[in-house]
């Protein structure tokens, strides 16, 4: 099995509870208010069916802590539960939850045995009554029982919300170690929570920027290990590393994949001057995009593939730009005070993430595609290096307060639910990757 990640071993199976009503009408989160009171749910430890002794309490706290996580959803606590639930078959007395005022009651199972893990759920509407979908069954590998957890929460969170979840996800970051002024870096990575880290390079060579493949098998990152930087390529399965390509020029940096993961769009600082070139995954086709005198850098492809911003100080500060995938003139669509930097188009398309600093404050900001309703997220000492969650409805990003370590944090599209994320040591550039297979 790889040593990044696991995967489950089994396809989802379903199965609709005869004696429940299945809802037309779900229970529901809107996203994108003003104000969104968090929906109180219960969630009783999951019951055990069979060999899965603790197993059956972490995975019904790792669903509760994932929901609870978001902002969006408030777990009522145990001892406040009126009916006690120790089987999946039972009758659920909806007057019960009620009474506690419970809008969303989440009942499961857990059966383990040998190497393989089964969790079956059903997610109910307590105020009417039945079940909200089809009760579903995830298994897998016991080793990767948090990803069965986060399975059922994101499948929870998107019948709630309407929304694709984002838990079962994983985060490639750089972990830093040792004194400011012999730092190092090496890259890791971790479930979007914290849990789960494995170090995927040592710290002979400084790394920096790492970015997921659009299907999460591949990962780009800029390497000092020649000396300046460089851009390589690590298989996710293999561990394997191997550089981009030939790329004249004493320093290349800032990559990410195009989309379709064939392309790879980068700066790349050559006879003194910084533009962004495209090349080929595989390491063929280098391409100019842009030629400029001003400094280039940090470019992101639009979902679609048909745009890239970046940021530029043509216009003597830092801006943000979009030009097409192809090259071609630029229109600036940043217009606040300040300066922006490292910009990241959403993968819903309708927004870039960006950084900004303005009167000595750093702020994580987003903005529409066209440079309008400018909307800034955070302010603190250091704040930098947005990436989205694969839903594009939370931001992670690197937070550093003066003398002390970067962190990682993450904060709702709208500003709401600021959150540490919890690492065992400094860490900075985070990048998340698409949802699991």
């Amino acid at each position: 099995m790889s040593r990044f990640r696991h995967l489950l071993s089994a396809a989802l199976s379903v199965a609709v509870l005869g004696a429940t009503p299945v809802l037309a009408e779900p229970l529901r989160i809107v996203l994108g208010q003003p104000v969104v009171e968090p929906m109180p749910f219960a969630l009783p430890s999951f019951a055990d069916e069979g060999g899965a002794g603790g197993l059956a309490a972490d995975i019904s706290s790792v669903i509760a802590a994932d929901l609870s996580g978001t902002g969006l959803f408030e777990q009522i606590p145990e001892q406040a539960y009126v009916q006690r639930i120790t089987s999946f078959d039972a009758p659920v007395s909806y007057p019960d939850w009620q009474a506690i005022n419970a809008q969303a009651l989440i009942t499961g199972a857990v059966q383990a045995g040998g190497s393989q893990v089964a969790v079956k759920f059903c997610l109910h509407d307590v105020f009417a009554n039945g079940t909200l979908g089809e009760c579903l069954q995830f298994a897998g590998d016991k080793a990767s029982w948090r990803r069965v957890a986060h399975k059922v929460a994101d499948a929870v969170y998107s019948r709630i919300t309407g929304e694709t979840g984002y838990f079962d996800t994983r985060v490639v970051f750089v972990s830093e170690a040792g004194p400011k002024n012999q730092r190092q870096k090496r890259l890791a990575v971790m479930d979007y929570d914290g849990a789960n880290v494995n170090y995927l390079t040592d710290s002979a060579s400084l790394v920096l920027a790492p970015r997921f493949s659009p299907r999460g098998d591949r990962i780009l990152f800029t390497s000092y290990s020649s000396g300046f930087p460089q851009i390589y390529v690590m298989d996710v399965g293999s561990l394997g590393v191997r550089g981009l390509g030939e790329q004249p020029g004493t320093m290349a940096f800032a990559p990410r994949f195009s989309p379709d993961g064939q392309t790879v769009v980068f700066s790349l600082e050559r006879g003194g001057n910084t533009d962004i070139y495209t090349l080929s995954a595989n390491g063929g086709g280098l391409r100019q995009l842009t030629n400029s005198p001003a400094i280039e850098t940090a470019p992101s492809f639009s979902p679609d593939g048909s745009q890239i911003v970046f940021e530029s100080d043509r216009s003597g500060n830092q801006q943000l730009y979009i030009m097409p995938a192809g090259g071609g003139e630029p229109r600036r669509i940043s217009g606040g005070s300040g300066r922006y930097g490292t910009p990241v188009w959403s993968p819903r398309g309708d927004y870039i993430a960006f950084t900004k600093q303005n009167a000595g404050r750093f702020h994580i900001g987003v903005m529409l595609t066209d440079g309008t309703e400018e909307k800034l997220l955070t302010a603190s000492y250091i704040d930098e290096g947005p990436t989205w969650a694969p839903n594009g409805r939370v931001i992670m990003f690197t937070r550093q307060d003066p003398g002390g370590d970067p962190m990682l944090f993450s904060v709702d599209v709208t500003g709401r639910n600021l959150r540490r994320v919890p690492t065992n040591t400094a860490a900075s550039d985070p990048a998340w990757s698409p949802l699991l297979p």
